[in-house]
């Protein structure tokens, strides 16, 4: 099943258990589709739509942060929640170890060897972590191996 039609099923699914938490994120999620398709006329396939919710989960991650600085625990407490709905459709995340390994090989592969090689070193591994690992995470990472 297409990650679209499962988006509307889990949606009517909501709805029909009355669960506003997963039916508030859905809605966010389709709405986002919906407004990149619009804005560049073109179809998203699955990669795109985990994108979307790739930069959504991000996005709640930052926001968190915000939160937990003016002392909104509520608001924390809420988008935790919504991550955990947006992380049902996503891949399974690799752990800091796994990043780590694949860190160690990318390393070798491209022979850095100090901070200056960050650049080849992310450009390298970004596509085979793309989807499955945070940006930041896999960024500090990096960091320490190469220092």
């Amino acid at each position: 099943m297409a990650l679209k039609e499962r988006l509307m099923e889990d949606l009517k699914t909501a709805m029909k258990e009355k669960d506003q938490l997963r039916k508030s994120v859905i809605t966010m999620v389709r709405a986002s589709i919906k407004q990149y398709e619009v804005d560049h006329r073109v179809e998203l396939d699955d990669e795109g739509i985990l994108e979307i919710m790739m930069k959504q989960v991000k996005q709640k991650r930052d926001a968190i942060e915000e939160f937990a600085k003016g002392n909104r625990q509520d608001l924390v407490d809420e988008a935790k929640a919504e991550i955990d709905v947006l992380m049902e459709y996503l891949p399974r995340q690799l752990t800091a170890e796994e990043i780590a390994q694949i860190v160690s090989e990318v390393v070798k592969e491209v022979g850095a060897s100090s901070a200056k090689d960050m650049g080849k070193v992310m450009s390298a591994l970004m596509p085979k972590v793309k989807g499955r690992a945070d940006g930041k995470l896999v960024n500090q990472i990096v960091k320490q191996f190469l220092q």
